[in-house]
């Protein structure tokens, strides 16, 4: 199954060239590498419109050569829902769009079950997943390795006027939070993670996916509450299928429903085709 996330309207893929993606975040337009976009635009791309393009290093990372001066970041929304957008050195913009069919899956879940609701974000990132559930009223607990991305999430909280004490923010090694979370009888009601291809914990700790990834959800599982609302798992890990996170769910949830396939996100000038960015699966009882 392709979720294509194609509500937006402060952002948009403009087209894709050669390894390169045009996009639109509100009113700047950024080019910067995509390694899916293997494939040519017969009309090339214009990238002199672009207020800025990324460009790799040969020693790692890169830069944004702009030609119109960026502020340091700006606001976006989606639907009622705001974030900030800040280019980094490593391409990335805090973040994910096409994420956004998550983040509706969520809050319609939260907004249905008419009660209190805990939700836990693993590798919550700049904590897009984050705010969308506490828009949608549930508590969050959000945890993240690097105290920047933990920080950006509190920015974010603080731009759609969340209140200070309904997200409680942990920089920590996600496993290990989870495991002293089993110790405390802790327990949630959704289950969000988006586990990177390799990463460092708080303390040094190594990540791997292909290793850690199926005993991150046993153990997290564990954390469920009685009346769960979903487990859900994203990916971006280059050759990992969407059937790998199907099958690690149904090997470790109780019976239930299980949706799982590609993200997408439509490209405007190429409206025959899809731009794939990763991979989802989500159970719901």
């Amino acid at each position: 199954m392709t979720f294509v996330a194609e509500d937006w309207k402060d952002f948009a893929i403009i087209e894709c060239h050669g390894g390169m993606k045009k996009e639109r975040w509100g009113d700047k337009l950024l080019v910067r590498p995509d390694p899916q976009v293997l494939w040519n635009n017969p009309s090339g791309m214009n990238i002199n419109d672009a207020d800025a393009v990324y460009t790799r290093s040969t020693s790692g990372g890169g830069s944004w050569n702009t030609k119109n001066q960026l502020p340091q970041s700006w606001t976006i929304r989606y639907k009622q829902l705001q974030f900030i957008v800040r280019p980094t050195d490593f391409k990335h913009t805090g973040l994910f769009p096409e994420q956004a069919v998550n983040w509706d899956k969520t809050m319609i879940s939260i907004q249905k079950a008419k009660r209190p609701i805990s939700i836990l974000n693993l590798f919550g990132y700049t904590g897009a997943a984050t705010i969308a559930a506490a828009v949608a009223g549930a508590h969050v607990t959000h945890v993240d390795a690097a105290k920047g991305m933990v920080d950006w999430c509190k920015q974010n909280a603080q731009c759609n006027g969340i209140e200070h004490d309904k997200i409680r923010y942990i920089v920590d090694d996600c496993l290990k939070f989870v495991q002293r979370e089993q110790r405390r009888g802790k327990k949630y009601d959704g289950i969000i993670m988006d586990p990177p291809s390799y990463g460092r914990g708080k303390d040094g700790e190594t990540w791997k996916f292909e290793k850690h990834f199926a005993e991150l959800v046993k153990e997290s599982v564990c954390l469920l509450s009685d009346k769960p609302l979903f487990f859900l798992v994203n990916s971006y890990t280059t050759a990992i299928s969407p059937i790998v996170l199907k099958n690690v769910l149904t090997s470790q949830l109780p019976s239930g429903t299980i949706e799982y396939g590609e993200l997408a996100l439509p490209i405007q000038k190429q409206p025959t085709m899809l731009l794939p960015c990763g991979i989802t699966a989500r159970w719901t009882p």
